[in-house]
C-alpha cells in the first residue's frame, strides 16, 4: 500500500485525537507528543518562499545574549549572510523531535551560513540537555524586541533570511531542516 501526504496526515490527525483521550502520564504523553512531531518531521518538510514574494525584516537591530557556544551578537552583524533562527526548549517535544535533522544540517553547512538557535532558558538547562544529547549549537536568549516579521508564538519556529534580511523560510512545527528541498535553497541562497 502506498501512502500519499493526505493518507499520512490523515494517520497522524486520527493518532493525535487517540493521544488526547489516552490517559497517560506526563512523561509518556510528551515522548508520544516528540513521536508524532519526529514522524511528522519525515513526511513534511519546509515550504520555501518564492525570491519575489519575500518579505523584508522592519529593522535588523535584534540584541542576543550568546549561552552556549555562542559570544552576545545584534543581527545587524549578521546584514549579508545567510541565516538560520530557530526559537526552541528544552520542554518541547517538537523542538527536541526535529533536532537530529538540524544537527545534521548544522554539520554540513556551519560555516557556511550562520546559525542562532533561541532560547527563553537559563544556559544551565540548555547545557544539560545539549550534553545529554551531544549538541553544541550556538544559542542564545533574546534580549530585544523581534521585528513582526520573525516574531514567534508557537514552539519549534524556525527562519531562514537570505543575504538582504528577506524571509526566505518560514516554518511552524517540527520539520525536517535535512531534507533537499532544505539544502537546495541554501545552496541557492549562498551563491545569490
Amino acid at each position: 500500500m502506498k501512502f500519499n501526504r493526505s493518507t499520512i496526515s490523515n494517520i497522524l490527525f486520527f493518532g493525535f485525537i487517540i493521544f488526547l483521550f489516552t490517559p497517560f502520564g506526563l512523561g509518556t504523553r510528551a515522548k508520544l507528543t516528540q513521536g508524532v512531531a519526529y514522524v511528522r518531521t519525515l513526511v513534511f518538510s519546509p515550504s520555501v518562499e518564492k525570491s519575489e514574494e519575500r518579505i523584508s525584516l522592519d529593522t535588523y537591530n535584534v540584541n542576543l545574549k550568546g549561552l552556549v557556544s555562542a559570544n552576545d551578537i545584534n543581527l545587524k552583524d549578521l546584514k549579508g549572510k545567510v541565516v538560520f533562527i530557530n526559537f526552541w526548549a528544552t520542554w518541547c517535544p517538537p523542538c527536541i523531535a526535529e533536532m537530529p535533522m538540524i544537527k545534521s544540517l548544522y554539520t554540513d553547512y556551519n560555516g557556511k551560513i550562520e546559525f542562532l538557535f533561541v532560547t527563553n532558558e537559563d544556559q544551565k538547562k540548555v547545557k544539560q540537555f545539549y550534553t545529554k544529547n551531544n549538541y553544541n549549537f550556538p544559542t542564545y536568549n533574546l534580549i530585544s524586541k523581534l521585528p513582526k516579521q520573525i516574531d514567534y508564538t508557537t514552539l519549534p519556529t524556525t527562519y531562514i533570511l537570505d543575504k538582504n534580511g528577506k524571509v526566505a523560510l518560514f516554518e511552524t512545527g517540527a520539520a525536517n531542516w535535512n531534507s533537499d528541498k532544505v539544502k537546495q535553497l541554501l545552496n541557492d541562497l549562498i551563491s545569490e
